[in-house]
């Protein structure tokens, strides 16, 4: 069997370590760790996921994870990689994001415990409730001894800002490490949390938060980091167009997210199986192996989109998410053909039960949910009594009545996936359970209707 420290580096999970006694503890298991989040939006994004399937591995052998709330750092920002700062959130919106943060912790947990058939141990953990009751000289007497000036000077983030007379930064988010320092302190004295985890970006701060810990029990803790991951173009992973893609439904949807993958790399494309999937090592190699084959199928994207979209939205949204890109960029039958037997190998073969040959089939047989997201991808007009032409136009397919009457001409106007032969079609009757009608140009571009 593999060793967890093994399997962490080949996956791409190990940077920097503080102590090699680490992984021997982790592999054991039963001792706790931690990794923090920032509850400044009521959802993590795709960045965060990272950490998370880190923790993954780490629970699989049967650590406990704290997931640590930010909740007091939270109301005050923090100085990494920000040249001004934060706008500080409220307790009640602190509050309200940590539940949904944690919601969305707990679903994704219910998929993995069922899929690996492992029990997950997990527990969610509020920093705001360490200051509760503790006075600022408490606080002094208990953390800020133990720190000098000097040393939180050098810190790149702080030295940054201090640099730069264009840029400063406030005793508030200069005594932000203190009290991170104080979290690592306090889950290990009530919690006996012994290792911390983290992005490469934080490892000052994890060496610092370690001294602390050690300079006030005496006691041994450990701390390792995963590498920045950026995509082939240098790019920050897990956004797009510049803006950050989340794990919440309503923000960021299942279809955008698997687009997302989908546009992946070629060169990406193993990394991230790697790091975002659960897939085994040897599994990763075969995909790999057949996507090179004819890399133009994108098989190997097809097969990481699936597979992170199962962990975060469950099985139902990646399948669904499948089907939508195939029929949207027409090439699911030759797909399916060439790699029907690959599936079965993954355990995919749901994704070839009641296949959809197009948009309107699809929407046919979905639930509102997923009807309503495609809405939201594939873009939609209201139904205002237009005519044809004015239909096509309204909905952004045409920019004039005249450039639709071309794009009729040439036989490239589609009604529910109809070819459209008459100029004066009535489609009223058209509309698919009464509410939704399909519009396609040529062969990719499609809008949605609706009657409301």
């Amino acid at each position: 069997m593999t060793s967890l420290k093994k399997e962490l580096q080949e996956r791409g999970f190990i940077y920097q370590i503080s102590d090699e006694k680490v992984f021997e503890k982790l592999e054991k298991g039963w001792i706790s760790f931690y990794c923090w989040f920032d509850p400044t939006s009521d959802s993590l994004h795709l960045g965060n996921f990272i950490g998370f399937m880190c923790a993954v591995h780490l629970m699989l052998k049967g650590n406990t994870y704290y997931a640590l709330v930010w909740g007091a750092t939270g109301m005050i920002g923090d100085p990494g990689g920000k040249e001004n700062e934060r706008t500080f959130l409220s307790e009640e919106n602190l509050k309200k994001n940590e539940k949904a943060i944690g919601e969305q912790f707990k679903n994704i947990l219910v998929w993995l415990e069922r899929s690996t058939w492992k029990k997950l141990p997990f527990k969610l953990v509020n920093n705001l409730d360490f200051y509760t009751g503790l006075s600022y000289l408490d606080f002094l007497r208990e953390v800020g001894k133990y720190h000098t000036v000097n040393q939180m000077m050098a810190k790149d983030t702080v030295k940054k800002r201090i640099e730069d007379p264009s840029k400063s930064i406030s005793y508030t988010e200069f005594s932000y490490m203190l009290l991170q320092g104080y979290d690592f302190y306090k889950l290990f004295s009530e919690n006996n949390v012994q290792v911390e985890i983290g992005g490469q970006d934080q490892w000052g701060n994890l060496v610092t938060w370690i001294e602390l810990v050690r300079k006030k029990t005496e006691a041994e803790v450990y701390a390792f980091t995963w590498p920045l991951m950026l995509d082939a173009s240098g790019k920050k992973f897990g956004k797009s167009e510049g803006n950050a893609l989340f794990l919440d439904k309503n923000k960021t949807s299942a279809y955008k997210i698997y687009q997302y993958f989908l546009n992946t790399a070629d060169e990406d494309v193993e990394k991230f199986l790697k790091i975002l999937t659960l897939l085994d090592l040897e599994k990763i190699e075969n995909i790999i192996k057949t996507h090179k084959a004819c890399p133009e199928d994108r098989y190997g994207q097809n097969m990481l989109a699936y597979k992170v979209v199962e962990i975060i939205h469950w099985e139902k949204s990646a399948i669904f998410s499948f089907h939508l890109s195939s029929v949207i960029f027409w090439w699911w039958n030759s797909f399916v053909q060439k790699y029907s037997k690959s599936f079965k190998d993954f355990n995919l073969s749901q994704i070839e039960k009641n296949v959809p040959q197009s948009v309107i089939e699809l929407l046919s047989n979905s639930d509102d949910e997923a009807i309503f997201e495609t809405y939201n991808e594939i873009w939609w007009v209201e139904y205002k009594e237009q005519n044809l032409f004015e239909l096509f136009v309204s909905s952004g397919l045409e920019q004039s009545n005249s450039t639709a009457r071309k794009t009729f001409q040439s036989g490239g106007m589609f009604i529910n996936e109809k070819k459209i032969e008459d100029a004066k079609y009535d489609f009223s009757a058209d509309f698919v359970n009464g509410k939704f009608l399909v519009l396609r140009k040529g062969k990719k571009n499609y809008k949605i209707v609706i009657k409301k």
